[in-house]
């Protein structure tokens, strides 16, 4: 049987990207990613508020699929202009709150702290992602020559967004707990920057930490899985839900370093209390737990459903 064909459109964001990779792999589909830039005057408009037109955005997509996945509000537009053009020829799934009538695709898939309730909404717990087991197996041995003691944690770091600021003291507070509670205690240091993540911080890490500690100082994919397969901790910065959900793949203990908000982050704060409810995440404070929960795997879980529907659907 011939494989479906998917465009993937996002905004560039490691988190997107991963969200809508993730699902078109768990499909089985060939796919390709088209990065979505929006005409400027129409960066500055909601989507509820944006015409449904092709001059709203740069990219010019011509049909070579079944199946649009998008995810982020600047994919929203493209998305549902593409299924008025091509209408039950293509399906197309929208990630995250598309901020518009949910009418207008598919399926939206959501997790569950932003309590979106529609007929073609799918559920999930946290952010569904690109990451499988297979693949921490297979880059497990990236880093491990680098590893000289027999406990490792692994730090992956986010950065600065519209609801953290990171400042000074913030971070501080973090990297002496991550001192005090694991290297103190004889563990190794895998540092892992996302592409958010700001030179200072980077430097910072490698100042503040000993010379025993492994910095990785840009984005790299290998040394991100490789980090989360070798580690017996995980720690992750507050600001990426997207981070958090990849890591509880592990099955390991996460805990999450958390920082003042800047803003409201009451959709944070759900997330937070579902992922501690399934005993997966703790806040980093001043002592050190082991504790196990089931590996969280929402991506096949969405994607199950949706091959289902995919078989009965007539894309003619």
């Amino acid at each position: 049987m011939t494989k479906l064909k998917g465009i993937l459109l996002t905004e560039g964001m490691h988190g997107m990207i991963s969200q809508v990779e993730g699902l078109a792999k768990a499909l089985d589909l060939e796919f390709i990613h088209e990065k979505i830039e929006v005409n400027h005057f129409w960066k500055l408009i909601p989507p509820t508020l944006t015409p449904i037109k092709n001059f709203v955005f740069k990219n010019n997509i011509h049909k070579d699929f079944n199946i649009v996945i998008s995810c982020g509000r600047k994919s929203v537009i493209p998305s549902i202009y593409l299924k008025q053009k091509y209408k039950n020829k293509i399906m197309n799934i929208h990630i995250q709150d598309p901020k518009v009538s949910l009418s207008n695709f598919d399926y939206v898939v959501v997790p569950e702290h932003d309590q979106l309730k529609g007929k073609n909404v799918l559920t999930t717990k946290g952010a569904i992602h690109y990451l499988r087991n297979s693949e921490l197996n297979e880059n497990g041995n990236y880093l491990k020559p680098k590893i000289i003691k027999e406990k490792v944690v692994s730090f992956i770091v986010g950065g600065p967004n519209k609801y953290y600021d990171y400042k000074e003291k913030s971070l501080d507070e973090v990297f002496l707990k991550i001192k005090k509670n694991f290297i103190n205690n004889n563990y190794q240091l895998i540092f892992i920057p996302s592409m958010r993540t700001p030179k200072n911080i980077i430097d910072k890490a490698k100042t503040f930490f000993d010379e025993n500690q492994i910095i990785v100082t840009g984005v790299d994919k290998k040394a991100y899985l490789s980090s989360l397969k070798l580690a017996d901790h995980i720690v992750v910065t507050c600001d990426s839900t997207s981070m958090i959900s990849e890591a509880a793949i592990t099955g390991k203990p996460i805990y999450v370093a958390q920082m003042p908000n800047i803003k409201s982050n009451y959709r944070f704060k759900r997330f937070f209390e579902l992922f501690k409810s399934l005993n997966i995440i703790r806040d980093l404070e001043n002592s050190l737990d082991k504790w196990n929960y089931e590996k969280l795997n929402e991506t096949d879980k969405i994607s199950i459903y949706i091959k289902e529907k995919l078989n009965n659907y007539d894309f003619s």
